[in-house]
């Protein structure tokens, strides 16, 4: 075997550390997180289409408005 390919191997060994150290790192982290209950899941989901439909609504409607107030005008 030549100082190249000797090399080669070197920095694969160094490669492979790093990427199972940040594996590690990251079963370490994703064990630490606390996923939410179903009942937890569907409130903020309600939650989020609600606040969608709301302000859907008021930009129409204020969209509604400028364009009345335009044709008024103009």
């Amino acid at each position: 075997m030549n100082k190249k390919e000797t090399t080669k191997i070197v920095k694969k060994k160094k490669e492979n550390k790093k990427t199972d150290s940040f594996l590690t790192g990251v079963k370490k982290e994703m064990s630490k997180v606390r996923w939410p209950l179903k009942q937890e899941m569907t409130k903020y989901s309600v939650a989020t289409l609600s606040f969608i439909i709301f302000f859907a609504l008021f930009f129409t409607l204020g969209d509604l408005i400028v364009a009345g107030f335009k044709m008024l005008v103009g």
